[in-house]
């Protein structure tokens, strides 16, 4: 029986392999620059800082850490916002607590030296984020650790940081409305039938499909987001090939990465709830 650290790795293994992903990396389609194999070099290395978390390690230097070993590899940033979503999962699931009110629970308790941690992620791998606004200027959290001294200042914990960017972020709005679409997605995957690659692309496009991605948001723009939710009800109402779809995104470099990391999560939610691999 998996732990819930090695849970954590299988999901973010399975969340690559699953296909098609319209934008996403999958066993398929690469990105001239970020393939496949850095996605699964990054859920090895990230392996550390899961265990981490599940033994009990403060949440933002087991991210720190997990993101650390991630890093490692020459792709740069494959799973960074998928480790912020499954970390406090991990932690949860390990405190017998994966539920949506333990989860809210377990974020709610973090502490201003977990917001610390995680600023210093930034420093092992670039991350694209949106410029922050004009009064948060010194909590830019592409500073990594020059930011640390205005969060002690501050006393913000890693909760606060989250709801500062939540409106803006899915992965920051997953920490503060109890990882709602993580738990929704899971129950799909559970309730679905088949190849766990062919479930991964039918919740990833339910998801899409329900709201824009805010990674294409920060590196495309509002418009080339809300034509992926568009063109992701297309597939899922048979008017649109999910296949042509995956290739011409990948070409227009129109990457949901938000929607990836939660699938990651949901992935993780279902094996500990007994998703059969």
């Amino acid at each position: 029986m998996r732990n819930p650290a090695e849970n954590a790795q299988l999901a973010l293994l399975l969340e690559v392999t699953g296909t098609p992903k319209p934008g996403n990396v999958d066993r398929y389609r690469d990105y001239d620059d970020l393939r496949f194999e850095h996605f699964m070099a990054g859920s090895v290395g990230a392996f550390d800082g899961l265990c981490a978390a599940a033994d009990g390690a403060p949440i933002g230097d087991a991210f720190e850490r997990a993101v650390d070993g991630m890093a490692d590899q020459s792709g740069g940033n494959t799973q960074f916002g998928a480790l912020l979503c499954v970390v406090p999962l991990v932690r949860a699931a390990a405190t017998e607590r994966l539920t949506p009110e333990g989860v809210a629970k377990t974020v709610e308790q973090t502490t201003v030296e977990d917001a610390c941690g995680f600023y210093r992620a930034f420093d092992h791998v670039d991350v694209a984020v949106d410029d922050p606004p004009d009064d948060l200027a010194a909590l830019d959290v592409r500073r990594g650790r020059a930011a640390v001294e205005t969060l002690l200042q501050r006393e913000l914990t890693l909760y606060d940081v989250m709801d500062r960017s939540a409106d803006r972020d899915g992965v920051a709005a997953e920490w503060t409305s109890r990882f709602e679409r993580s738990f929704e997605a899971a129950g799909w995957l559970l309730d679905d039938d088949g190849p766990i690659y062919r479930r991964t692309s039918r919740v990833f496009l339910r998801l899409l499909a329900a709201e824009p991605d805010t990674f294409i948001i920060t590196r495309n723009g509002r418009k080339a987001a809300a034509e992926a939710t568009a063109r992701a009800r297309d597939v899922l109402a048979g008017t649109e090939d999910p296949e042509a779809l995956a290739e011409e995104f990948v070409a227009r470099d129109i990457n949901p990465g938000t929607t990836a990391d939660i699938i990651a999560a949901a992935l993780f939610i279902s094996l500990e709830r007994g998703l059969v691999v």
